[in-house]
């Protein structure tokens, strides 16, 4: 038996390893700044902020690709299980590595639109004043009116189709797997987008480069889609969503007095 036979014959240990590169690398750009060039400003106090550069179209292409590997970091992970799966039924008709990279790219694609649409979001908030040059909320209403907006969408029959579609893989790729895998990766990435939308939206609210936030969403989208508990999780994040953006609305109310 040569090298390359038994390689092939553990494609399902190479789509793993795959995926935990694209993973581990994607957070690693992330922790080394997604080369966007945040300089340091001295607010005084020994207070240092990071200040983002002004947009340009080349900015915007970097913040677009920031915004293309936060995805993948933030969402690759729960979708894993279906991805191996995938791997697991391409395998059975012998195109199984290449049935696995078009599902993922497929659904890659879904999120890679997203970010088209984060980045042009982002650039009005900076415009608007909205989002301060460090990637932050500058408005509490606006971080309050995003906390109260995703803690109702968690409740919504929108949301709860997407996620049990997102939790029952095998039985979404029984539906969709005979439109071949790019397309059935189009469709689970529209499942995904659907049920992530909103709590993807919430970066705008505590910064976009808030690496312990980031961790904290993609966090809850592993659970939501993967443990058991995952359906119930949404509804209980919806309620302390919808009470935090509350407090923080009633307390910037008071503060206004």
């Amino acid at each position: 038996m040569t090298l390359l036979s038994r390689i092939l014959r553990h494609d399902r240990t190479l789509a793993v390893v795959a995926l935990l590169v694209v993973i581990a690398l994607s957070w690693i750009w992330l922790l080394v700044g997604a080369g966007l060039g945040m300089e340091e400003m001295d607010m005084g106090g020994g207070q240092m902020m990071m200040m983002a550069p002004p947009w340009t179209p080349s900015y915007a292409a970097l913040i677009f690709v920031m915004w293309a590997v936060m995805m993948a970091a933030m969402m690759l992970p729960a979708a894993t299980p279906t991805i191996l799966l995938v791997d697991a039924l391409a395998r059975q008709r012998a195109n199984g590595s290449e049935a696995t990279g078009l599902f993922t790219a497929g659904y890659l694609v879904v999120w890679g639109a997203f970010s088209v649409l984060a980045t042009g979001l982002q650039w009005s908030l900076v415009r608007v004043a909205l989002l301060g040059d460090d990637m932050a909320s500058a408005s509490p209403v606006l971080v309050g009116g995003l906390l109260i907006a995703a803690g109702i969408y968690q409740w919504t029959p929108l949301k709860q189709a997407c996620l049990n579609h997102c939790r029952a893989p095998f039985d979404f790729l029984t539906r969709h797997w005979g439109r071949g895998p790019f397309r059935a990766g189009l469709h689970h990435g529209l499942f995904c987008l659907g049920c992530c939308w909103m709590l993807m939206l919430l970066l705008f609210a505590f910064g976009l480069m808030n690496l312990l936030w980031i961790a904290a969403l993609a966090l809850l989208v592993l659970i939501e889609k993967v443990l058991p508990i995952g359906g119930r999780m949404s509804h209980v994040t919806g309620v302390a969503l919808l009470a935090w953006g509350v407090g923080v609305l009633v307390l910037q109310f008071f503060i206004r007095q």
